[in-house]
């Protein structure tokens, strides 16, 4: 029908004419209520929204001259936060000096990796950037 055949049937119901399939041939056009159309579409987004699963990466931050038993202690909070199926970055920090012996954090980093294995796995390498060595765990 033609457009302005289909404004007059709209304004007698006092309804809107709304376009919805622009990029059809001919396009596509409905009379309805557009105030109520937009609601229900926002309600549609809402529920679609809710049923999302958003990913939290929490993170534990380690020096190289870590004692064992804060070690242990870390590690302790970190299986914690895999076993709620979060991911876990851990960042292992140097100060100062602590820079030129990057082996001390690549080997604390090596302690909490073998006593997160058996409930998570590495998701990439380890990656050495600025003063810091990063690794992030994923549950299994």
């Amino acid at each position: 029908m033609s457009p302005k055949r289909a404004m007059e049937l709209a304004e007698q119901a006092e309804l809107d004419l709304v376009e919805i399939a622009p990029n059809a041939s001919p396009p596509v056009c409905r009379i309805m209520d557009y105030g109520k159309y937009k609601y229900q579409q926002s309600k549609k987004e809402k529920i679609s929204k809710k049923k999302q699963h958003v990913i939290h990466v929490k993170e534990i931050r380690f020096r190289p001259t870590i004692d064992e038993h804060d070690v242990m202690f870390k590690v302790k909070q970190a299986r914690k936060f895999i076993e709620l199926g979060n991911h876990l970055r851990i960042r292992i920090l140097f100060r100062g000096r602590q820079i030129v012996h990057p082996e001390l954090g690549e080997d604390v980093l090596k302690r909490v990796t073998e006593q997160l294995l058996d409930i998570s796995k590495l998701e990439g390498d380890p990656v050495f950037e600025n003063r810091s060595i990063t690794a992030i765990f994923v549950p299994k």
